[in-house]
């Protein structure tokens, strides 16, 4: 709103003094970091002792991890410090026009309101189970049909690519008469493909079928792999909130690396330097992702060990779509299994727990376990004894704090490494 109201005072000739800097992609990037970090600091606290007078506190199992029943009564739905501090931010600085931007503030409500029922339903109606799995899924998939079809439909949304011609056509621009380079704006189903060297990768090559046909199916195969990331992506992150200070840390440095991809997606010299794929608009984006990283780091400010509140599904839930969503916007989205390594193989061990379990379970009479407990960094809180397991290392418990620092470490190692690709073909 703020870079609107300016934006309208420059066109009208109204001389505010200052009011050009919001023009500027990096101030308005820096204002949306600190608005969002004060927002999450100041009003925090607040918002902690508010849930602590409603007594809405976490209700923990007993499942034998050290330090664990310390723990209850620890307030929850801390996710609403970090909904706050996004969407502030974003509204003021953002421009709202920008379909992108758009599409990045339904998400986060979107979902948001999904993981708030969810914590509504464990802590004021005393239900563990919280909203039904099937409603959250229900949820999930909704905003992938909501995100594919725009995608499709929406005019504004375009890659623009390079294209060599004897003589420029209707649809084309010039860029470089003497080499007779041009560049055409044009709706796609591309995506990045990391360590390729022509690093581009259609969907629609998918398609069974040539011609218009092949162009609609693409969409199709485009859509479900949008609502699978979706889904994958939000419940692996919130999989991976199970330590103080765990998955927001985890988040900063995805949000970083997504944050680089969308200024260089979004700029044509940067773009065509680099060879990568140019997408007009897309670095408004970076104000959003700004806000977001902003508000997960002063999140941490209380979530880091001892936490003083948890956040809950809310902000579980919301994390993970916003990275998913934001790295399909940026066509990126294949780049996800490295840049979250962590959330995929935290998913993983639960499928292979269940899986073996109930294999062994229908063979054997009794089910066996892989790791000691899942998601996986609850292995490591576990003695050797305490469970029979095929996995038994590491023998001794781990500190918890120890833990999310290790995590950390293999997180920017993996954010390293999905920078790299895009070079390194």
């Amino acid at each position: 709103m703020l870079y609107h109201l300016f934006e309208y005072l420059m066109n009208n000739q109204i001389d505010f003094p200052g009011a050009g800097l919001l023009r500027f992609l990096s101030f308005r990037m820096a204002l949306a970091v600190l608005f969002s970090l004060l927002i999450a600091w100041i009003f925090g606290k607040y918002i902690i002792r508010l849930l602590q007078r409603k007594q809405i506190g976490e209700e923990i199992r007993n499942l034998g991890i050290e330090g664990q029943l310390a723990k209850k009564g620890t307030p929850t739905m801390g996710g609403i410090i970090i909904l706050l501090s996004i969407l502030v931010p974003v509204l003021l600085l953002c421009d709202l026009s920008n379909v992108y931007v758009q599409l990045m503030i339904i998400t986060t409500v979107w979902i948001g309101c999904i993981g708030f029922l969810d914590d509504y339903i464990k802590v004021f109606r005393k239900n563990k189970a919280g909203l039904h799995g099937r409603y959250k899924i229900i949820g999930q998939i909704g905003l992938g049909l909501m995100v594919a079809s725009t995608m499709y439909f929406c005019d504004d949304i375009v890659i623009r690519e390079r294209v060599e011609r004897s003589v420029p056509s209707a649809q084309t621009e010039v860029i470089d008469a003497t080499e007779k380079i041009y560049v055409l704006d044009s709706k796609s189903t591309q995506t990045t493909i990391p360590f390729v060297k022509e690093n581009e990768f259609d969907y629609a090559w998918l398609s069974p079928v040539s011609g218009e046909t092949s162009t609609l199916i693409g969409w199709i195969i485009y859509a479900i792999m949008v609502i699978f990331i979706i889904v994958a992506v939000s419940n692996g992150a919130n999989l991976t909130d199970g330590m103080d200070g765990m998955l927001s840390s985890i988040s900063i440095v995805i949000g970083v690396v997504l944050g680089i991809f969308a200024y260089l997606s979004g700029n044509m010299i940067y773009s065509n330097y680099l060879n990568i794929m140019y997408i007009p608009q897309s670095g408004e984006l970076v104000v959003f992702i700004a806000a977001f990283v902003g508000a997960l780091i002063g999140f941490l400010w209380y979530n880091a060990y001892p936490a003083q509140v948890f956040m809950g599904d809310t902000g579980s839930l919301t994390i993970g779509a916003i990275i998913a969503v934001f790295a399909v916007v940026v066509r990126k989205e294949l780049l996800i299994p490295i840049l979250c390594g962590i959330f995929f193989v935290e998913s993983l061990s639960v499928v292979l727990q269940v899986a073996y379990f109930r294999y062994t379970k229908h063979k054997y009479g009794e089910g066996r376990r892989i790791f000691k407990m899942t998601p996986l960094h609850h292995h490591f809180q576990k003695k050797k004894d305490e469970v029979p397991a095929v996995i038994q290392r590491p023998v001794q418990a781990l500190p918890e704090a120890k833990i999310v620092v290790r995590f950390l470490i293999v997180a920017t190692l993996l954010a390293v490494v999905t920078v790299v690709t895009l070079k390194v073909r």
